[in-house]
């Protein structure tokens, strides 16, 4: 098997691609695209961001110490791309793309109303690590959109046909393969 060497990069692919949303300091509405996202601890429950200083949103993010991870779909996909690529200096991106900000419950963050789940954060560290700063912050609540609930009160994600990032190019998600422990249950079943 031939393989290329390549330099040293980010080659962590697919990867979430979520609609950051934030309220300034000033009461003005943001929204962000961001690529660099994850999961850091189960308990407490938090997340992080990656940032570049550069951007509008960081001061905010600075300021204010709390934003909103929304999921995105493929009904979002071209918002996502467009908040990836306008800055929030030059355009109120809720107005721009018609998205519905509902206030937070826990923080002081908009959440984005057309996102099937809103994860509100408070930032409790952040990290300087050469062209990004990572914010790292405890997850305050997470609001699920109940039309996306099967009878039996399970969360089903897949049908709001979330999507990734992958080399540039955004991707749906795909059939399922199996879940969780499948490879070593009894009856071998794969979903």
């Amino acid at each position: 098997m031939a393989k290329q060497l390549w330099k040293p990069g980010n080659m962590l692919y697919p990867l979430p691609v979520v609609m950051v949303s934030l309220r300034g300091a000033d009461g003005r509405n943001n929204i962000i695209t961001i690529g660099w996202t994850g999961t850091v601890c189960s308990d407490p429950p938090m997340v992080s961001i990656s940032v570049r200083p550069e951007r509008f949103s960081f001061k905010q993010l600075m300021d204010t110490r709390e934003f909103v991870i929304n999921l995105t779909t493929r009904n979002l996909a071209w918002a996502t791309d467009y908040c990836g690529v306008k800055s929030g200096r030059d355009v109120d991106k809720f107005k721009v793309l018609n998205l519905t900000p509902i206030d937070g419950v826990k923080t002081g963050a908009p959440m984005i109303a057309e996102s099937p789940v809103n994860i509100e954060c408070r930032v409790t560290q952040v990290l300087p690590l050469g062209t990004h700063h990572m914010f790292l912050a405890e997850v305050a609540a997470v609001h699920a959109d109940e039309k996306y609930m099967d009878a039996d009160g399970k969360f089903r994600l897949e049908k709001a046909d979330p999507i990734v990032y992958s080399h540039g190019t955004y991707l749906t998600t795909g059939e399922s393969l199996g879940t969780f422990g499948y490879s070593v249950r009894k009856n071998k079943k794969k979903r």
